[in-house]
């Protein structure tokens, strides 16, 4: 990697680290640049705006982050529920990413973001699509594997344990502790085992 790009990349990292933090609205493009030590010059150089920076953000932290935590562990599955619990509680208990009192970044920009900007409500929903229809696959999958009960429908199924893992990282966040997360993992598995 050239000093240039390691420089994007840095200033991508701290960028996300602040806005994961404080929330994108409230983190200035000054206080980036204080933070990255870079200069102005330097910031916009890489980034004409805040936003073109923040869709950057999204594509190159964000997408291969979920890539890796919330698609890899349920491709090729053939336990699909096992591994949508194994990778559930790896999300809520496991992943150094992931912080409690933050909460899901990809939660937290869809709720602060997508109601003005419509392209960051674009790449977020290409991301969160991809998670559902991963789900949804593994699911489908497992009907034809005789793991998964045929009379189950998947999207609804997918809505319910997306939506599910979403609710609970805001009850973490709210109380700043995984205390919430156990009995909510012990209701996601009698769920699953219900899909049986």
């Amino acid at each position: 990697m050239g000093k240039a790009a390691a420089t994007r990349m840095m200033i991508l990292q701290k960028a996300f680290e602040l806005i994961y933090t404080k929330g994108y609205q409230t983190t200035s493009i000054d206080e980036i640049i204080a933070t990255t030590k870079v200069t102005k010059g330097a910031f916009y150089y890489h980034f004409k705006t805040k936003d073109e920076m923040g869709l950057a953000i999204i594509e190159e932290i964000v997408r291969p982050t979920m890539q890796q935590s919330f698609i890899e562990p349920l491709s090729g599955s053939t336990d699909p529920l096992g591994d949508i619990f194994t990778m559930t509680k790896a999300l809520l208990l496991e992943n150094p990413f992931l912080t409690v009192e933050h909460g899901c970044p990809v939660g937290n920009l869809t709720q602060e973001m997508t109601p003005w900007n419509s392209a960051f409500s674009e790449a977020l929903s290409s991301i969160i699509y991809q998670w559902q229809h991963t789900i949804e696959q593994v699911l489908e999958n497992g009907k034809s594997t005789g793991n998964v009960n045929p009379e189950v429908n998947v999207k609804q199924a997918a809505y319910f344990i997306m939506s599910g893992y979403w609710g609970i990282r805001s009850f973490g966040k709210l109380d700043n502790n995984k205390d919430s997360y156990y009995p909510y993992l012990e209701e996601l598995k009698r769920y699953l085992e219900g899909l049986k």
